[in-house]
């Protein structure tokens, strides 16, 4: 299954030149999100693993299923000042 295959590709937005990647068209597709996450998480299953870190928006929908499947800790890396708690 080839990933980009499941990912739209919108020319000149958000301005001309620049080709934004559309992943929803690939989370709508149960086997080859499945796919995806599979093919992030390869890399990685080996002990010394301890943290998925995740950068805002699709970092956190990707992330998490990557983290969940190599059983660690999930962190979501957010800009300064958008938590409502105290961050570390």
């Amino acid at each position: 299954m080839n990933i980009a295959d499941l990912i739209r590709s919108i020319p000149d937005y958000p301005k001309p030149g620049v080709i934004f990647r559309d992943i929803t068209t690939l989370l709508q597709h149960p086997a080859g999100f499945r796919h995806g996450v599979d093919e992030l998480a390869q890399p990685f299953a080996r002990p010394g693993i301890s943290h998925v870190a995740g950068l805002e928006a699709r970092g956190f929908i990707l992330g998490g299923p990557v983290a969940h499947q190599l059983s660690v800790r999930f962190a979501p890396i957010r800009k300064k000042r958008t938590s409502p708690r105290q961050t570390q």
